[in-house]
């Protein structure tokens, strides 16, 4: 199944590149879309060289920064409406204070960790054009995050497409195992630090 999976693959590579984009411009704004697991596959597959890994890791940036900076426009444009009608209550008030606290002490962090957590780059990306982070300054961060993104994926998949050259679906199981552990690694981290805050508090 795997190999007429990238037999059609093969004979269709412009729409490959074109999908792989429109994922990851669709999961910065709904984090229900698999981007990850499309660009992984899509490495698993420029391994057996029926796509090109650059253009794969073209297509997977370009998208991801797109995906962001609609999200952060969204957040932006509509970000009064938003405010007024989730955010009158005192204690609604004080944790957007918080979250601007957090953009302007380490939004850098925020904004690059968050691009690796599923539905949290959706987040950070909303809440920043929402509490008008400068965007210049958010468009770089991000840039850069999209980049290291899409190298990821594509490089997990890639290398674990040539370790089973002969049965490229374990390859794709291998690179889509790790990515998930890496995955849960990252939240098992954010959430011992939470704790950690919470108890010096």
């Amino acid at each position: 199944m795997f190999n007429q999976f990238t037999a059609y693959v093969a004979s269709a590579s412009g729409w490959a590149y074109a999908a792989i984009f429109l994922l990851a411009v669709l999961d910065a704004v709904l984090p229900v879309v698999p981007s990850e697991t499309s660009v992984i596959t899509a490495g698993v597959v420029a391994a057996s060289g029926d796509l090109s890994l650059p253009l794969v890791v073209v297509s997977a940036a370009v998208g991801a920064a797109a995906g962001d900076n609609l999200a952060y426009l969204i957040g932006r444009r509509f970000g009064g409406p938003i405010t007024r009608r989730f955010f009158s209550s005192e204690k609604s008030r004080e944790r957007l204070a918080w979250a601007q606290r957090q953009l302007s002490e380490r939004g850098g962090q925020l904004i690059l960790v968050g691009r690796f957590i599923p539905g949290g780059r959706t987040v950070v990306t909303l809440s920043a054009g929402l509490l008008h982070y400068p965007w210049r300054r958010f468009v770089v961060l991000d840039g850069v995050a999209a980049v290291v993104w899409a190298l990821y994926a594509s490089l997990l998949g890639y290398f674990g497409g040539r370790a089973f050259e002969n049965a490229a679906w374990k390859g794709l199981l291998l690179a889509l195992g790790t990515g998930f552990a890496i995955a849960g690694l990252i939240e098992a981290v954010r959430w011992v630090l939470r704790r950690r805050r919470g108890q010096n508090r």
